[in-house]
């Protein structure tokens, strides 16, 4: 089974990403099997407009990736939420979409809010990760210099 992702880091300017995951026969957890930053697509090929299948090609800057989704309704959300990921994030160079059904390039408001919600929770989660690693951080400072502290006066009272 596979799976993919479009994920967006909170770092400024943000960074997206497409990730490719497979899950194995009686997992629960998904596997990395590739992963390219949203710059690097150049076009997305949905095979054929006037046919409902899960079929769909990536060309990227340097590789070209056949991709089959569970459903063909599934291709069309992610052709969405791609489409609308790159319209926010890209600034330069935008993939061109081919042999795409037209009804996912539309606007479709309720799919730019869930698209929206899903980034806003993503960016929360990984500054709330983020700030986490920070204060960890300082708290192994903290630990050195109080183990630091601990040996120096171990040694003055050792001399004494």
């Amino acid at each position: 089974f596979l799976s993919f992702t479009c994920s967006v880091t909170n770092k400024k300017p943000a960074q997206a990403s497409i990730t490719k995951v497979k899950q194995f026969e009686g997992s629960t957890s998904f596997v990395r099997r590739t992963q390219w930053m949203l710059e690097q697509l150049r076009q997305v090929n949905g095979i054929d407009p006037n046919r409902d299948s899960p079929e769909f090609d990536l060309l990227f800057e340097n590789a070209f990736d056949q991709w089959v989704a569970s459903t063909a309704s599934e291709k069309c959300t992610f052709f969405q939420v791609l489409h609308h990921t790159c319209q926010r994030y890209l600034t330069d160079k935008k993939p061109e979409f081919i042999n795409c059904q037209s009804k996912i390039m539309g606007g479709n408001s309720i799919l730019h809010s869930a698209a929206d919600s899903v980034t806003s929770a993503v960016q929360k989660a990984s500054q709330a990760l983020n700030e986490r690693g920070e204060r960890l951080g300082r708290a192994e400072e903290k630990t050195e210099e109080l183990k630091n502290s601990a040996q120096q006066f171990a040694e003055t009272a050792h001399k004494v």
